[in-house]
């Protein structure tokens, strides 16, 4: 049922058919993804996140292409002028990640499995808030997808943030969908809002905690003059998939419930 062989322009599609048992669909993948390892292993990677090799996508005769947001829409206009059929998702928030899911497994005739998984890491999520709901102080937090320029993090960060226990400086700018309307071009902004922790996940280049304890104006903030400079892989928080939900989730817990430990 569905379609058999399958490209995946992004991640996240990638790592939820493994987890549904359904890898065997898969004929090409991002060559930026990294989870499941055996997935970088054993298939053709075949794009980027801007740009794909159409000819090898077109060889390997996929009978449906999945990628996420407006920024792939060339890529699928010349898929589908091919005669490809695409599907781009655009989820941004929590609940559509878990949405997405659901339908990727019902796309595939795996909606038992796929709703078995949505429900498994709803019960994730509900017993961080429930963890998160006891601690005695939460932290300012500021999160940090990119340096140069400034770019805020986007609306399922600020919400598993704020499902970690910590309170997103720029909740105004998470509900921004575009990365362009989440640059900041003067800092004062970022500073203005007092952060008690700092998280970097500088999408392709590692975070660099004394780039930013560096930066002019910057050395009242209260999470530079305490250290409390984190990285969170960009691999596990900035794909809209499981590893958001499940890995990335943990490890905000891990700074933000250490923080509140350390403040009581």
């Amino acid at each position: 049922m569905g379609p058999r062989r399958i490209v995946c322009l992004t991640e996240e599609p990638t790592e939820t058919l493994y987890r549904l048992g359904e890898q065997d669909r898969i004929v090409g993948i991002s060559g930026f993804t990294v989870r499941p390892p055996e997935a970088r292993r054993d298939k053709p990677k075949v794009s980027a996140f801007t740009s794909a090799k159409v000819d090898r996508i077109l060889a390997l005769k996929p009978d449906l292409a999945i990628g996420f947001s407006d920024i792939q829409a060339d890529i699928a206009q010349a898929l589908i002028k091919a005669g490809v059929e695409v599907w781009i998702s655009n989820h941004r928030s929590v609940e559509g990640i878990v949405d997405y899911i659901r339908r990727l497994g019902a796309l595939v005739g795996a909606a038992t499995r796929a709703n078995a998984l949505a429900d498994e890491l709803e019960r994730g999520l509900d017993a961080t808030r429930e963890a998160s709901a006891r601690l005695a102080r939460r932290p300012r937090v500021y999160f940090e997808e990119w340096d140069e320029p400034y770019i805020s993090g986007i609306r399922w960060v600020s919400e598993l943030v704020t499902l970690a226990g910590g309170d997103d400086v720029l909740p105004h700018r998470a509900t921004q969908p575009l990365a362009k309307d989440r640059i900041i071009g003067d800092a004062q902004e970022i500073v203005s809002t007092a952060p008690e922790i700092i998280i970097g996940s500088w999408c392709g280049k590692r975070f660099r905690p004394e780039h930013v304890a560096a930066r002019a104006g910057w050395e009242d903030v209260p999470a530079i003059r305490d250290g409390e400079l984190h990285e969170v892989k960009s691999p596990l928080i900035l794909q809209p998939g499981p590893a958001a939900l499940t890995d990335g989730l943990a490890e905000l817990r891990r700074i933000i419930h250490g923080w509140s430990a350390r403040h009581v």
